[in-house]
């Protein structure tokens, strides 16, 4: 069999359609844009073009975005400040600050900072909670952009076994508990985990995100499974290794072009929801 492609990068676009005419109608009933504000701190180049995608993304849906860059000095309270400015701000209805900060800069503190109403890249452990307990909140974005692509080709999800392979606050932790929250029957694997050879077999859907290029084995991954390879690495590679899997799995997304388009688009998706409640 040939595996079905899970394309994020033509569900994006096709969600960007969408959002064009939800923000139009947003400007035609109120007056008023929906618009993200972008913090950038410091002069790390790979942060900066994240920050200009996400930018970017923003103009082509006719939204608008508040750019704040602040020097590598900055302090945690300066930040704190200038969040709180956002916060308060009517007119801007979703806040990202782009990760890492500088090493100054109490990265958590900041985060839960912003409002959970304008949380729209799911940082904040508020937001966290919320959505483990199934209460409305913004899910991180890349882990929310899975869940998307998944329901977008209609990838059954309960009472499946899902194996995520790795444990970060913005990433393996929110998968997993969307996906239980989606009645999966959930194991958490990370880089540490024994005869982790073991657990990948017996997944039905697989989600890489350990950050380590190819750490997962194509040969661990059993026939008719659905694959999600989260990762990013030079030379356009995943955290799993791909090749061999494309006619034995039932579903894939490939590296480039499938996780990665969901997550800019799930934020923009976000804030576009965010404007919204905020202007009803």
């Amino acid at each position: 069999m040939s595996a079905l492609i899970l394309d994020g990068k033509a569900v994006a676009q096709k969600t960007e359609t969408e959002l064009s005419g939800r923000v139009a109608a947003i400007r035609a009933r109120s007056g008023r844009t929906p618009i993200l504000a972008t913090i950038l701190v410091g002069d790390d180049p790979a942060s900066a073009t994240y920050v200009r995608m996400k930018q970017n993304a923003c103009k082509r849906i006719g939204m608008e975005s508040i750019a704040v860059e602040m020097p590598s000095s900055t302090t945690t309270e300066q930040l704190l400040a200038r969040i709180g400015e956002l916060n308060a701000n009517p007119d801007c209805h979703g806040i990202l600050l782009q990760h890492p900060a500088p090493p100054q800069i109490d990265e958590r503190l900041c985060f839960d900072t912003i409002a959970l109403g304008k949380d729209v890249d799911g940082v904040t452990c508020l937001g966290f909670g919320r959505m483990a307990m199934g209460e409305h909140a913004y899910g991180s974005a890349t882990p929310a952009g899975i869940m998307r692509l998944l329901e977008a080709y209609e990838i059954p999800l309960a009472g499946k076994h899902a194996v995520v392979v790795g444990r970060s606050p913005i990433l393996g932790k929110p998968m997993s508990l969307m996906l239980l929250n989606a009645n999966c029957t959930v194991t958490i694997c990370h880089s540490r985990t024994r005869d982790l050879e073991s657990f990948v077999r017996q997944a039905d859907i697989i989600v890489g995100a350990v950050g380590k290029p190819e750490f997962i084995r194509a040969a661990w991954i059993k026939d008719g499974a659905v694959v999600v390879d989260a990762g990013y690495h030079p030379g356009g590679v995943g955290d799993i290794e791909l090749g061999p899997l494309g006619d034995r799995v039932a579903a894939i997304t490939p590296v480039p072009g499938g996780v990665g388009p969901m997550t800019i688009n799930t934020l923009i998706y976000q804030t576009v929801d965010a404007a919204e409640k905020s202007l009803a």
